[in-house]
């Protein structure tokens, strides 16, 4: 094998991981010959590593003597423990005024953006709102929102005052905002009037002022008014944004806090329950947000950052962070494919985007609908793709150099809400490898556990991080004694983070990942990732997407493979010849599923991840809990009480 895509010399000598890591040779007083020296001394030396990490990206506020204390307690180890800075300082108070901080884009074509200044104005104003309406700091904010600027706003003018932003995105239902809000007691709520999908705009603003009923928390509503809006007087309850912006004094951005004061609260998918409320710190969450986007994505001063994400998944956190690195967020609201698959790579032109970010879907969708953007765009200003959401298919590896880009950083990268972060990711100055994650994060403790907690070479098993690191979760929300912490995460491994991913180490130091482990299949007794399967069904042109499951049967598990296909596939004999082919060819005859079924619709959580777990609870009669966590509950109903099954 020979590497997809490798960096040159110029590139990974200007790199901020090469500046990086002369600086920590300088404070830990050790050579570090390659990544393996760097990452094995960002695992065993915290304290120079972090210190290092603070001084390179310039944190904005006081790091106090002690960096890392109780390092060897899981939970329990505290980063910078005496340290006093603020989150959304550390994202505006930089940069030169003029400087483009938002570039934003809607479905129908309206642009818009905010200077460094413009944006430092009106989180201030947003700041000073908040506290008028009698908003406190540790009092939470919660947000319906579109990926809009005022979205951005609202979120960093709470950070600004110590208040807790949680935002669900304007899809989600009456009940799943509910299952969310009602666990945190927002004493605000920020909603867009409407938004826009696939050509279609949708009206959120009963929705919201129902929500806001069920809340009695809540003291005030305020609405973004879309551009059709009459701009009458706000009636019940609400106010618009701009009469609310002008209700108080413009706050100062300078105000500090504790490393682990919480700033969001994050979700978890909430498929199979009610969702947990993961609170996050503002310290660890900046850190973390620093070390990926500086040294494993090379965000530099002056760039332009992407990623097509909704307000409800973490990737729009992790987005918002790039102005702590000087550079400029890119939005995009509305559906990637309207009118059609060209509209994102028209977008990296006109924007001169240089870091390109989306899900391993859209790449698959973006090749089944036959665009190839190096043909029809320029696409000249792209460093960086990184992929994330479900693994990415070693063939999305192969139709991203030969038709998206040749010279482009293809990172791979996996970690989750729980950490609003990554656990395994890119590198700028090592080679790509098909279908592989590169490295493991940097000080990220990262290994791979069979059963009994021995770490695998070669072998798939749970993906586990060993140590402790700043973005683990400050608590969960209404969990006193730790418990439910404890038990997400803790209780297979005492002591060691198990994520509940399927993994394996490759020959090159680098990652798969197949699947999540709760969703492992298992027939006879042999555990396979769902991921495997799809890596090859995906490749037939007439199989849109993919869903396996396990379903009990005859005292074993037997593998049902679910099907959308294209416009004038049918699934005949043939076809499912062909798919059991390529499965048994490319992986072994474990893999090839029992039973092959068509479906019109697959289901998947509003961040577009398939449920598998919802899909087997349905077969085997369970009620599911949450659907409202999905973007598309009535395909459930799709999987129930087929034929097919029964024998």
């Amino acid at each position: 094998m020979t590497p997809i895509w490798q960096p040159d010399r110029a590139r990974i000598e200007s790199s901020n991981l090469h500046r990086f890591t002369r600086d920590l040779e300088r404070r830990a007083g050790r050579q570090l010959s390659d990544y393996r020296a760097l990452h094995r001394c960002s695992i065993e030396d915290p304290a120079a590593f972090w210190s290092t990490m603070w001084a390179f990206a310039g944190v904005i506020g006081d790091p106090g003597e002690r960096v890392v204390v109780d390092f060897d307690r899981m939970p329990g180890a505290r980063f910078f423990p005496d340290a006093r800075l603020g989150f959304a300082g550390n994202l505006l108070l930089r940069g030169r005024d003029e400087a483009i901080a938002i570039d934003a884009t809607t479905e129908d074509g309206r642009t818009r953006t905010l200077t460094r200044a413009d944006l430092r104005r009106e989180v201030a104003r947003a700041a000073g709102a908040l506290r008028q309406a009698g908003v406190r700091s540790g009092d939470r904010v919660g947000g319906i929102v579109a990926n809009v600027p005022e979205a951005i706003i609202a979120a960093l003018g709470a950070a600004a005052i110590g208040a807790v932003w949680s935002s669900c995105s304007p899809d989600f239902g009456v009940r799943g905002i509910l299952d969310r809000f009602s666990q945190i007691e927002p004493a605000m709520l920020v909603a867009v009037e409407s938004h826009q999908y696939g050509g279609k705009t949708f009206d959120d603003l009963e929705k919201t002022l129902e929500v806001a009923r069920q809340l009695p928390a809540v003291r005030r509503v305020v609405v973004i008014p879309s551009e059709r809006a009459s701009r009458t007087a706000a009636a019940d309850g609400f106010v618009w944004w701009d009469d609310w912006l002008d209700s108080g004094e413009p706050a100062p951005l300078t105000e500090r806090f504790a490393v682990n004061h919480p700033l969001s609260i994050l979700y978890s998918s909430g498929t199979t329950g009610i969702p947990k409320c993961i609170v996050h710190g503002a310290g660890g969450t900046l850190l973390q947000h620093l070390k990926e986007h500086q040294l494993h994505c090379d965000i530099r001063p002056g760039d332009r950052v992407f990623y097509f994400t909704t307000c409800g998944w973490m990737m729009w956190n992790w987005l918002v962070t790039v102005l702590a690195s000087d550079a400029t967020i890119v939005l995009y609201d509305g559906a990637p494919f309207h009118p059609d698959a060209h509209r994102l790579f028209e977008l990296v032109d006109r924007a001169g985007i240089t870091l390109f970010g989306v899900s391993a879907k859209y790449i698959d969708a973006v090749n089944k609908s036959g665009v190839r953007p190096r043909e029809t765009h320029r696409l000249e200003t792209m460093r960086t793709i990184t992929s994330t959401g479900s693994p990415l298919a070693p063939e999305s590896f192969d139709f991203v150099y030969e038709h998206i880009k040749r010279d482009v950083h293809l990172a791979s990268i996996s970690g989750g809400t729980d950490i609003v972060s990554c656990f395994v990711g890119g590198n700028p100055t090592l080679p790509v490898w098909r279908g592989e994650i590169q490295v493991p994060g940097l000080a990220m403790d990262v290994d791979v556990f069979d059963s009994t907690g021995q770490p695998l070479a070669t072998e798939p098993g749970e993906l586990v991080c060993k140590s402790p690191f700043p973005s683990m979760p400050v608590s969960f929300w209404n969990d006193p004694d730790g418990r439910k912490y404890h038990q997400a995460y803790f209780a297979r491994f005492p002591g060691v983070w198990c994520h509940g991913d399927w993994v394996r180490w490759t020959e090159h130091g680098g990652m798969i990942i197949y699947g999540r482990s709760d969703a492992t299949l298992n027939p006879g007794g042999v555990r396979i990732g769902t991921a495997e399967i799809y890596r090859q069904v995906e490749q037939l042109p007439e199989i849109v997407e993919s869903l396996a499951v396990g379903q009990v049967w005859d005292g074993d598990e037997r593998i049902v493979l679910f099907v959308r296909l294209a416009a004038g596939a049918q699934l005949d004999d043939a076809l499912r010849k062909r798919i059991a082919t390529q499965i048994r060819t490319n992986t072994s005859p474990r893999h090839v599923p029992a039973r092959i079924v068509q479906v019109a619709d697959i289901p998947r959580t509003k961040s577009g991840k398939i449920v598998e777990l919802a899909v087997r609870d349905v077969l085997h009669g369970r009620e599911v809990r949450n659907r409202e966590a999905l973007a598309n509950p009535e395909a459930l109903d799709l999987y129930r009480d087929l034929p097919e099954l029964r024998s």
